[in-house]
């Protein structure tokens, strides 16, 4: 996917300027790395690549195409390295990206509480309206930000029904989508987090949705999760055991942003002097899914 068209072309310090007010990186969490980790700020950029992982079959289609910058939500390093040969995978990644004059950005958490980031792009997606952050964050800038969003679905339907749409208007992957809960049981409200999301079940709760939508989690929690949300509607009121759990792919979840990113960073930009390009590659590591059999 691909839009914009190329004229006088902006210096990289310009476009870093855009992204660092879209998202801006005081509102990343302490332990992350984003910003500008490749590049000469005065270099100038006419094509920007959007993708969720800067691995190396990315970093091919940004070579291949010719661009300037690629633009990655996950950081290539996490933590403090003492080199960056090219005898190392990443460390051969930065040495390709350089000799090909291609520039790498990093909007990691900042972009996952940003207004039009991650989580609401994905909300928008599964048709999550009235919503919130479901983790607010100060919004000292006068813009509401947060972890997460919760709210209303579009109209009630049920659990399996959901399921249907998450996995229709989400990217393919070979996990697919998992459910906890009766498929029958109604749902009429939902909360998101693109990413991992099974540290955020006590928010979840406190929320009193009907489902929670997220990706990466891991037995125990979802385990937990469920049990207490059964032991807690028994002989109750209570219309059911809630909230159910859909996972989905961590690629999947965060993808959808790159489209909003991409709208949002030309806006910014002066008319027609960058073109951007949104990712297809799937950078999903897992590749193959083998059914269970009965024994």
């Amino acid at each position: 996917m691909t839009t914009g068209t190329t004229d006088s072309a902006p210096a990289l310090r310009d476009v870093v300027a855009v992204l660092e007010d879209l998202y801006p990186p005081a509102t990343a969490e302490g332990w992350d790395a984003v910003g500008l980790a490749l590049g000469d700020p005065a270099a100038p950029v006419r094509k920007v690549l959007l993708a969720v992982d800067p691995v190396a079959e990315v970093v091919d289609e940004a070579i291949a195409w010719g661009a300037d910058l690629l633009v990655t939500h996950h950081p290539l390093f996490l933590r403090p390295v003492h080199s960056v040969a090219a005898t190392t995978f990443k460390g051969d990644v930065v040495h390709r990206l350089l000799t090909a004059g291609c520039g790498l950005y990093v909007a990691h958490t900042n972009a996952d509480s940003a207004p039009r980031g991650v989580a609401d792009a994905l909300a928008d997606l599964v048709g999550i309206g009235e919503r919130r952050p479901l983790v607010a964050r100060d919004d000292a800038d006068g813009v509401e930000r947060g972890i997460g969003r919760v709210g209303r679905l579009a109209e009630p339907t049920t659990l399996g029904a959901f399921a249907e749409r998450v996995a229709a208007v989400l990217p393919a992957t070979a996990q697919g989508v998992r459910v906890a809960g009766d498929l029958d049981a109604p749902v009429t409200t939902a909360a998101v987090v693109g990413g991992s999301g099974d540290s955020l079940f006590d928010a979840v709760r406190a929320a009193a949705v009907d489902v929670y939508v997220t990706a990466d989690l891991r037995h125990h929690p979802a385990s937990e999760l469920r049990e207490r949300a059964v032991f807690e509607a028994s002989g109750t009121d209570a219309p059911s055991a809630t909230p159910y759990l859909v996972d989905v792919a961590h690629f999947a979840s965060e993808w959808p942003w790159l489209r909003y990113a991409s709208e949002d960073l030309l806006g910014r930009l002066p008319e027609g002097t960058v073109t951007t390009r949104v990712s297809t590659i799937g950078t999903d590591p897992w590749t193959a899914r083998v059914a269970s059999t009965a024994r």
